[in-house]
């Protein structure tokens, strides 16, 4: 019996498209969004992005507000 060690990431984006902040939970977004950032859009991260993310740091260091 394995272990699935694959995390949830979100990718939050500006009205540009660009990616301004990578969070992993629901409620970091929010955090974000109370904070003033221009979140317009979130989407779930794929898998394989999501190991990467994972692998190389946790999402807050990708956000230097936060």
């Amino acid at each position: 019996m394995g272990i699935d060690l694959i995390m949830t990431f979100f990718s939050c984006f500006d009205s540009q498209g660009n990616v301004i902040a990578r969070c992993q939970t629901s409620q970091e977004i929010e955090v974000l969004k109370r904070m003033g950032r221009p979140i317009a859009e979130v989407r779930q991260m794929k898998k394989e992005e999501a190991v990467v993310c994972s692998l190389t740091g946790s999402p807050s260091e990708f956000d230097q507000d936060y």
